[in-house]
């Protein structure tokens, strides 16, 4: 994916490097230039000096081929502004930091895809808001040791069929990822999934997991049958 980052502090400057790892095209956009060069100096990540409220600035930052922007600059105005004009140049997802919660609604109508408070900004969090749409982060657990996680099962993943104790001791299943609960929308039935419970296409699963797990649990559970072989742990 292309995408462009707002602001290269620490969490800017730390996301880029993070996307640019898992093959990205990342391009930060910063109205310091001593900052834009200590991030290509560091990580080789494409740094476009200039603010994100200018239009001049995001197109030269490719914004017309973006397919995600973030503004996570320290002012609530600039994001803003940087959204609207994301809008307007019709990029698919647009992810913004908030500070001042007043804006949020300034947020939603500029068109924001999601909103990120000061409090939840982690890099791990952002990259899979980025990394993985089909992923919702419900709460946290225990000063953020750990998320409940919402993910619905698309048509054609490989565990349709498969009950939650297969899946559990699948090699390729996180231990550290828990099924809490279950939403069937077809029957409207809301349920807590014991062993024997079958899994079905559209049923939105909610898993209590760490960051580092849920994204290969989210792989597993999503991927199409004909990517990875369903592998059961020897008991």
């Amino acid at each position: 994916m292309y995408i462009i980052i707002g602001g290269g502090g620490m969490v800017g400057g730390e996301l880029a490097q993070r996307l640019m790892q898992n093959k990205h095209d990342v391009v930060v956009v910063d109205d310091h230039a001593n900052v834009c060069d200590k991030i290509y100096a560091q990580t080789g990540v494409v740094a476009v000096n200039g603010s994100i409220s200018r239009v001049d600035v995001l197109v030269e930052a490719g914004i017309k081929k973006a397919d995600i922007i973030v503004a996570a600059t320290a002012s609530d105005a600039d994001n803003l502004a940087c959204a609207i004009l994301a809008k307007s140049f019709g990029v698919p997802k647009i992810i913004v930091r908030m500070r001042d919660p007043n804006y949020e609604n300034a947020y939603h109508l500029a068109g924001a895809s999601k909103i990120v408070r000061v409090t939840d900004m982690m890099v791990n969090h952002l990259v899979m808001d980025i990394e993985n749409p089909e992923l919702r982060r419900e709460a946290s657990i225990g000063n953020g040791r750990a998320d409940v996680f919402m993910v619905e099962i698309p048509e054609g993943s490989r565990v349709i069929g498969k009950t939650v104790k297969e899946i559990a001791q699948s090699k390729n299943f996180p231990s550290q990822c828990v099924f809490m609960a279950v939403y069937n929308k077809h029957k409207n039935l809301f349920s807590i999934p014991r062993g024997d419970y079958i899994i079905d296409s559209g049923d939105e699963i909610f898993l209590v997991s760490t960051a580092e797990s849920i994204r290969k649990a989210v792989d597993f559970l999503t991927n199409r049958k004909t990517r990875h072989s369903f592998q059961l742990v020897k008991t």
